[in-house]
């Protein structure tokens, strides 16, 4: 009796492991994946990509809707593969999205590519047409040009300022601390309100322009630090030390959007001070002497600058002082379109003239 009941049980049990093993055979049979492009595949931007799907011969497809970041670009009847066209999408990380209609059934399926270039910067050069003083005790993190002064906000714990600058004798006008926990980053003027930037407190803080009394605070989103901030005339524009520039609502300073900064060597990162210049972002990249100017739209370092020979001669004593001290500080003033630039506890302040010859 014993040997007949085990039987049937194991009878059972292999029934069910078989009726499992179809079900779960024909679930895969029908799953629907990417062939082409894999998953995390790199193009240059500009090429055309392929986008073809992997489905089963079995399964009977009425539609399938493609989208990059959101955006419909192709619909196809069947299985056949489709071409995207990269030239007008920003650089960086893209997400693939494929909506396919089999009967009543809709899947969706993502997959993720890198948009890169192999378009080498621009070299540009400068010629110095002026040169000011600057507080050696003034560790530059944001620099603006506003009514004929200079806008500066500086770094480090116990030491953070906001100032208005005179830039013939590189003395503060008005100037208020930072709270001593906060660590200043990059400034910018918008409007009557000037918003200062700090490092790793996850929180923007806001002044009056007049008083530079402060008004009001605010959080960061999804933005890792605060590095850089410059102002396109709409909207805020954020660094957080990575290759991202984030695009906030000049407002509500919440975080809308974001691009990626590549040149032909990949991602920049460390992205640092940013100054909105006719239509093009130019930034520093912190740890170098170097600016570069960036497609707002695209991400791609169009052109860049070496200011190594700026860099004050035999001024700072030690290596961590030569290390960190590093060119930081970009202003433009619209009115008469000069460009000033400096660094972090740097001697002097230079007006610069650009060519690309």
């Amino acid at each position: 009796m014993l040997f007949g009941r085990t039987s049937k049980i194991t009878m059972a049990l292999l029934l069910t492991v078989s009726l499992f093993q179809i079900a779960c055979n024909n679930k895969v049979a029908n799953y629907v994946t990417f062939k082409n492009p894999l998953q995390g595949e790199s193009f240059h931007a500009g090429k055309s990509v392929k986008i073809e799907l992997d489905i089963p011969e079995q399964l009977e497809v009425k539609t399938v809707s493609y989208l990059v970041d959101g955006k419909p670009f192709a619909e196809k009847n069947g299985k056949d593969a489709v071409v995207m066209d990269t030239q007008q999408l920003p650089l960086g990380y893209r997400l693939i999205t494929a909506i396919v209609k089999s009967g009543d059934k809709i899947d969706t399926i993502t997959n993720n590519i890198i948009l890169t270039t192999d378009k080498k910067p621009l070299k540009l050069k400068y010629t110095v047409v002026g040169t000011f003083p600057h507080d050696t005790s003034s560790y530059t993190q944001g620099l603006n040009f506003v009514n004929g002064n200079l806008l500066e906000s500086t770094g480090r714990k116990g030491f953070s300022k906001l100032a208005y600058v005179n830039l013939n004798t590189g003395k503060a006008i008005k100037s208020v601390p930072l709270k001593p926990q906060y660590f200043g980053e990059g400034s910018v003027q918008v409007g009557n309100k000037i918003v200062v930037l700090t490092w790793q407190d996850n929180v923007g803080l806001v002044f009056d322009a007049a008083t530079l009394e402060q008004q009001a605070t605010f959080p960061y989103q999804s933005s890792n630090e605060g590095w850089g901030l410059t102002f396109d005339g709409k909207n805020l524009l954020k660094s957080d030390g990575t290759n991202r520039i984030w695009k906030l609502n000049a407002q509500s300073y919440k975080e809308e959007s974001y691009i990626e900064v590549y040149d032909n060597n990949g991602p920049v990162e460390s992205l640092n001070e940013l100054e909105y210049i006719e239509g093009k972002i130019y930034a520093n990249v912190y740890t170098t002497n170097k600016i570069i100017r960036i497609d707002p739209i695209s991400g791609l370092v169009e052109a860049e600058l070496d200011l190594s020979k700026l860099v004050p001669k035999n001024f700072f004593k030690d290596e961590y002082e030569i290390g960190n001290n590093v060119l930081n500080g970009i202003a433009y003033d619209t009115v008469n379109k000069r460009l000033f630039v400096t660094g972090k506890k740097w001697p002097k302040l230079y007006e610069i003239k650009l060519s690309e010859k």
